[in-house]
């Protein structure tokens, strides 16, 4: 995702990549996530027994195009496309990977690393704005936990999401308050180990660091859920 400089372009204004030690009360971010203009993922699951049923794997991707009656060349076949890739791609050091396409494998998947006594988190905001100026509120951050599995939610017909876990992270609910006074609370993820991270990642161009020097941290969209052990946060 984003190795390379042409993606960034055109972004460079939102806040996409920090360090840790940014997330401090008074610091200005610049987000899209809550923007009322960004056009929100809601496609619903579908039931694990119809899930299932469907075929999803690149070998099988000429039959899913059939099935869902798209056109190769279509935008919507492009996006289903990247999705089952990063659903195939390898994992790098340090990382556990799965794509859920139910909510019964969701919930599974992350009671099976964690157990049962987990809690999944999620960004919440007040209410719609057009804004995307945010400041960190004066509450302060709060670390939710050190072991996580984040799940990013993909473009296809019925839900998907793609969760990974990933060595040396930690998770922080980030309270911010908007310009016109709209709260929010997003959550950021932040990597203390960045060393096997493709060097030409987005973030290493963005912040002017190389892999492995410092930890790297990003908010999460708001179609994206975390599961933490069920612990005190502090």
């Amino acid at each position: 995702m984003g190795f390379g400089r042409g993606s960034i372009i055109s972004r460079t204004n939102i806040t996409m990549y920090f360090f840790e030690n940014d997330l401090y009360p008074g610091k200005k971010v610049k987000l899209e996530y809550f923007s009322k203009a960004k056009a929100r993922n809601e496609v619903p699951f579908l039931s694990r027994r119809v899930a299932e049923s469907i075929p999803f794997s690149s070998d099988e991707f000429p039959g899913i195009l059939k099935l869902f009656s798209l056109k190769p060349e279509s935008r919507e076949a492009k996006a289903m496309n990247r999705t089952i890739a990063m659903c195939e791609r390898r994992v790098i050091e340090g990382e556990d990977m799965y794509c859920a396409a139910s909510l019964e494998s969701l919930v599974d998947l992350s009671v099976r690393k964690f157990g049962n006594d987990i809690q999944v988190l999620s960004s919440e905001v007040e209410k719609e704005t057009e804004n995307q100026d945010f400041s960190v509120a004066n509450e302060g951050t709060i670390l939710m936990g050190e072991k996580d599995i984040v799940c990013h939610k993909m473009k296809y017909p019925y839900a998907v999401f793609l969760c990974h876990s990933l060595d040396k992270t930690a998770v922080y609910r980030v309270p911010l308050v908007g310009k016109h006074g709209t709260k929010a609370n997003a959550l950021a993820v932040c990597h203390r180990d960045t060393s096997a991270w493709n060097p030409n990642h987005i973030a290493f161009l963005l912040l002017k660091v190389k892999p492995g020097s410092v930890p790297i941290c990003h908010f999460l969209m708001r179609e994206s859920l975390v599961w933490v052990p069920n612990r005190f946060a502090h």
